[in-house]
């Protein structure tokens, strides 16, 4: 019977993919338990797995001392010197504890805690694997549908395909084989969570690691990916090797490599596109298979706008605007598409606009020219009515200036103004001067 123990551990580890050592701790720990419900917790108790024996050994540990005070933790000499002939004052003496004693109670009380902590170290260990899978693409089993969401057989373990990580077209039935990316493993309370994606854009880039050797070697690079999941996705490639053409590596022979990919995806449409470190090159090679006769970049803007012609237009922008809408997001560019006849009609209206804005400000400054010439004239002045200009203009004086400029003596000359006349036109004059700086 002692070596069933031993055996049993063996094929409990093999069975659950545990290290012999985590059983061997989970049995220890419940024995010890185990024997503080009968003996009492005061008492230091210690279990050690005897391998030879293939059994569980409990030691009950006192001090040796001269006067006991604490029989539950301390012994005396002589009766230490009666189980270890050996001992002497201060030692630790482990005295072995019967476990056949053990009543009912307590032994499922160990057996509850040997469940617990297999249970414990199995969630570690399936934790432990697939957090390092993080990113990697699993098959499983459908199992079972809640609310939505795809619960799905892994084997040793369940995971969870989300309503919102599922592609809206795709359907599963229970027992079907399906294939997601891992895209998170949470630590919860049940144990390890595995959360799984269709419509990540990684998903794509697995798919054509997995079936392009170019890919998985490093050979070629995926640059970028953009997805409309279930509908299509365009994917950027670059080959570090110039003899090796990254598009033609990633369809393969016949388009073998790239069907393989859009049979995964049940006929989701792909477009692999060469990679550029020049934008406006990369933009065009995005928009494919549209033809592209010029791009004009904006870089304080982030944009650019790209000229087609005019029967690419529905290619270019694509049905519901999805070819454009991937290419700016493949290429992180704000992409403005128009034809020909658009660009040149724009450039019409632009330089129409400039000119008119030119003729305006010429006619707004001949306009300002006009009314500073106006306001100098002295018929603005109160009190100057056509005989006192007549009167004024005889005197050479002109303008408003020129009354400014003059004195009440000088003005009073004048035949028909006198000194009240010169002295209002003086203070009318001076008064417009300030209005007209102000």
């Amino acid at each position: 019977m002692r070596l069933d123990l031993k055996s049993a551990i063996e094929q409990v580890g093999k069975d659950k993919g545990l290290d012999k050592s985590i059983l061997i701790e989970a049995l220890e720990s419940a024995m010890v338990k185990a024997a503080e419900k009968k003996h009492g917790p005061n008492k230091l108790i210690e279990a050690h797995f005897n391998e030879e024996l293939g059994e569980i050994e409990l030691f009950q540990f006192k001090t040796v001392v001269e006067h006991v005070a604490n029989p539950d933790k301390e012994i005396t000499l002589t009766e230490a010197n009666e189980l270890d002939p050996e001992a002497a004052l201060g030692d630790s003496l482990g005295i072995k504890l019967d476990t056949s004693e053990f009543g009912r109670i307590a032994a499922q009380t160990a057996k509850q805690i040997i469940i617990q902590k297999v249970r414990d170290a199995e969630r570690n260990v399936v934790y432990n694997e697939y957090i390092n899978k993080r990113g990697e693409i699993v098959t499983g089993i459908v199992h079972t549908f809640e609310r939505g969401d795809i619960v799905v057989d892994l084997g040793r373990t369940e995971a969870v395909l989300p309503k919102d990580e599922q592609v809206r077209r795709e359907n599963y039935r229970q027992g079907d084989r399906i294939r997601a990316l891992i895209l998170d493993v949470r630590n919860v309370q049940k144990g390890p969570q595995i959360v799984l994606s269709r419509t990540h854009p990684n998903f794509i880039s697995k798919l054509f690691e997995m079936e392009v050797p170019e890919i998985y070697e490093g050979i070629i690079n995926i640059k970028g990916v953009a997805r409309e999941p279930g509908d299509r996705t365009k994917i950027a490639v670059y080959s570090n090797d110039q003899a090796i053409d990254p598009v033609g590596a990633c369809v393969g022979v016949k388009g073998s490599r790239v069907q393989a990919v859009v049979h995964e995806l049940k006929g989701e449409k792909i477009d692999i596109v060469p990679w550029s470190d020049e934008p406006a090159k990369f933009v065009c090679n995005a928009l494919l298979p549209a033809q592209i006769v010029k791009v004009i970049m904006d870089e304080t803007d982030h944009s650019m706008e790209v000229i087609v012609p005019d029967d690419q237009l529905s290619l270019a922008i694509g049905k519901k605007g999805q070819n454009v809408r991937l290419g700016a997001k493949l290429t992180a560019w704000k992409i403005d598409i128009h034809t020909e006849t658009e660009a040149k009609k724009i450039a019409l209206e632009q330089a129409a606009a400039e000119s008119s804005e030119i003729l305006t400000e010429t006619q707004e400054g001949q306009r300002d020219v006009s009314e500073a010439i106006a306001s100098d004239d002295i018929s603005s002045l109160p009190g100057v009515g056509p005989k006192t200009r007549e009167a004024l203009q005889n005197a050479g004086i002109n303008t408003i200036a020129d009354i400014m400029n003059a004195d009440i003596e000088g003005l009073s000359a004048i035949v028909g103004i006198g000194p009240k006349k010169a002295q209002k036109l003086l203070e009318a004059a001076k008064k417009h001067g300030i209005g007209t700086r102000e």
